[in-house]
């Protein structure tokens, strides 16, 4: 079976899709080629995770008018030109798009070839391109409840969950300390703002390290992100000084979901990813959305966790210091809220979602 995988832009996009093509290799044997574009982060993650990426030219799409909008379109149409060339190349059996810019042209020249398409959406909120490809695709996979009410009519959906939850359970599973230094027995409070970190989120939780350290029988391990690792390490050092072996600075963790496994309350972002590991977990979490995506889609997905019991939900303009200890303080000290949260995002999670997805691709084909 050949697969081809349009995913590109962002991680949320690309880790979902790089999780279900390993699921296919391994278990079905699949032949895949990726497609994106030069501006994406899957010009470096693709080739990393040894699958091979062709590039084509494609732009986000615009809801107003512009002049920004026709240099889109313009765009648009040279990449399904493009992409005509690589499907007819490449002659795939399906066609996955993972949502974002690179999907249209990818998925419009597939579907005019005669190739059935598969999209996958893993956001609750699905995106521009998704909401326009769903009326060609055969099958749309979900990773919330409740997303399928965000299609057109008669759209084809199932709720699959995100391919990144059966990685992160089998990471989790992988026997070894996760970080050197961490104390056994004491609960461990995660920080991390995403890939890049989150520049409010880094200068509130500094704020309440002191306190939380001070107050809680608890271990911090704080991921900063690289930009902003050696301006927090400078400002915490006395910190740590203070608190040996109970803060752990890092810009970041090549191997989350294992610290993850180790984890009884993280604080981070609600991206698509983060939220499909935390639940697949059953990790408790305090989400601050970032404000500066597409459609606001992470308060989306955060409102899905809350809504469950999973997590609490602090929006970025709520947030300061003393707001963000108290919550997390009072959680770290409930160690039954915690457990009926962890109860509560397992309900949420996916642990078969690569399968599940596998199985919608193998029915289309």
């Amino acid at each position: 079976m050949r697969v081809l995988f349009a995913a590109g832009g962002t991680g949320g996009h690309i880790y979902p899709a790089l999780a279900l093509a390993r699921h296919l290799c391994v278990t079905e044997g699949a032949e895949t080629l990726f497609v994106g574009t030069e501006r994406g982060l899957e010009k470096e993650l693709v080739p990393a995770a040894g699958f091979e990426l062709e590039k084509i030219p494609a732009a986000g799409l615009e809801r107003r008018v512009s002049l920004q909008a026709g240099k889109a379109l313009l765009l648009a149409g040279a990449g399904v030109w493009s992409a005509a060339r690589i499907v007819r190349s490449f002659r795939p059996n399906v066609v996955v798009g993972m949502g974002g810019y690179v999907s249209g042209p990818v998925v419009l020249a597939a579907v005019l070839a005669g190739t059935p398409a598969v999209i996958h959406e893993q956001n609750a909120v699905p995106g521009l391109t998704n909401v326009l490809l769903s009326r060609m695709a055969r099958r749309v996979c979900l990773s919330f409840p409740g997303s399928e009410r965000h299609f057109p009519p008669r759209t084809s959906t199932i709720l699959t969950g995100n391919p990144r939850a059966s990685e992160a359970l089998q990471a989790a599973a992988i026997p070894g300390t996760p970080l050197p230094g961490l104390l056994p027995g004491v609960p461990v409070l995660l920080a991390v703002g995403g890939t890049h970190g989150a520049a409010r989120l880094n200068e509130v939780f500094a704020q309440c390290l002191e306190p939380l350290l001070a107050a809680c029988e608890v271990q911090v391990v704080y991921i900063t992100g690289r930009r902003y690792f050696a301006a927090i390490k400078q400002l915490l050092e006395p910190l740590g000084n203070r608190f040996p072996h109970r803060l752990h600075l890092l810009p970041y963790h090549p191997a989350l979901p294992q610290l993850l496994a180790r984890t009884a309350l993280i604080v981070s972002r609600a991206g698509a990813t983060t939220c499909a590991e935390i639940t697949a977990l059953g990790v408790p979490a305090v989400l601050v959305p970032s404000p500066n995506v597409t459609n606001n889609h992470q308060e989306h997905n955060a409102l899905v966790l809350t809504g469950h019991g999973a997590a609490l939900l602090i929006r970025e303009a709520e947030l300061n210091s003393a707001g963000l200890t108290a919550s997390l303080a009072g959680l770290l000290r409930d160690r039954d809220k915690l457990r009926r949260m962890s109860v509560a995002g397992k309900g949420l999670g996916f642990p078969e979602a690569a399968a599940a997805c596998a199985a919608v691709i193998h029915e289309v084909v």
